[in-house]
């Protein structure tokens, strides 16, 4: 199969590169040894794909860099600068102080010298030296907001990053966030599938130049915090049929023909492969109709952990302003 050329969309907020290909590989909860999650990246490459989306927390950096480098040896890619790597600033980092270290760590992990992307990974700061992924309720601490995206803009102005963006903020606080930003957050990733559709979001990001980045558009499943509901939908199953997709292409075409972008995880070769086969077909208004009809609710949640009695977040209106 030749390379599929996947859609960019443009970063009205970059200090370089301005435009983000509109599927990326995601590389969350990689639990795989490195040579088979190596052979996975060497592979996605082979059939196109350009934006890896990778996070301190989530332990793949190093083996990101190695499968990069790799793919520049063998000649997959021309160069660096024709892929996307976005990474993201774990809560024990997000300190004004410690944004940019944190972001050379992740530089050194990836064997890279610049990001495309660096996120601020949830609106919540943690005790600093710790790298967990469960907050103890007596490490969770309200984040300095213009403090940290201070630093993080130092970080673009410095080129150790092209864009910067936050990830798992609500509407309210990306609009607050708006309101003392001297460079705007280019993107927001946030869950988004047709079961948690973020309409609201939605359109405040597009409003505000912002782009929206789905994660797990297909439920997560076979993860701790994931679920089977998006791909048992008797909705999407019953329009996949009549389309000839599977399910999967179904969301990831849906999330695209909306106007967001996505990151979809999969080691599978043959599901790799499917994931990028959604270019060159739309879904019917009548199919956009039927999604949109679907119940909402969220797939994945980290109320337990992160609503508590001392923290910053004490119940789910806060921790969501209401969106959930």
């Amino acid at each position: 199969m030749a390379a599929t050329h996947i859609s960019e969309v443009v970063l009205e907020s970059s200090n370089g590169r301005r435009t983000m290909p509109v599927l990326g590989f995601g590389t969350a909860s990689n639990n795989l040894q490195r040579e088979v999650f190596i052979e996975a990246v060497l592979e996605a490459i082979k059939l196109g794909y350009r934006h890896f989306d990778t996070a301190s927390l989530y332990g793949s950096e190093q083996s990101l860099g190695v499968a990069i480098a790799q793919a520049l040896k063998l000649g997959l890619v021309a160069s660096r600068d024709k892929l996307f790597i976005t990474s993201k600033l774990w809560s024990n980092d997000a300190h004004p102080d410690l944004v940019l270290p944190a972001l050379k760590k992740s530089l050194q992990n990836l064997e890279l010298d610049y990001l495309d992307l660096y996120l601020i990974h949830w609106p919540i700061s943690a005790t600093p030296g710790k790298l967990s992924h469960f907050l103890e309720e007596k490490d969770q601490m309200p984040m300095d907001f213009k403090g940290v995206w201070a630093a993080m803009e130092e970080a673009q102005r410095l080129g150790l990053t092209k864009s910067i963006g936050i990830s798992n903020f609500s509407t309210k606080k990306t609009q607050n966030l708006l309101s003392f930003a001297t460079i705007p957050p280019s993107v927001n990733q946030v869950e988004m599938s047709p079961f948690w559709q973020q309409k609201k979001l939605r359109e405040f990001c597009k409003a505000n130049g912002i782009v929206v980045t789905a994660f797990s558009p297909l439920g997560a499943i076979g993860t701790s915090w994931g679920t089977n509901y998006v791909l048992e939908s008797k909705v999407l199953n019953e329009i996949a049929k009549a389309r000839g997709k599977t399910v999967a292409q179904v969301c990831i075409r849906w999330v695209y023909q909306v106007g967001a972008t996505l990151a979809v995880k999969s080691y599978n070769k043959e599901r790799l492969k499917q994931n990028v086969q959604v270019f060159d077909w739309e879904l019917t208004e009548e199919d956009l109709e039927k999604i949109n009809q679907i119940p909402q609710r969220r797939m994945i949640s980290r109320e337990e952990e992160l609503v508590t009695a001392t923290g910053p977040y004490k119940s789910l209106d806060e921790l969501w302003d209401g969106e959930y």
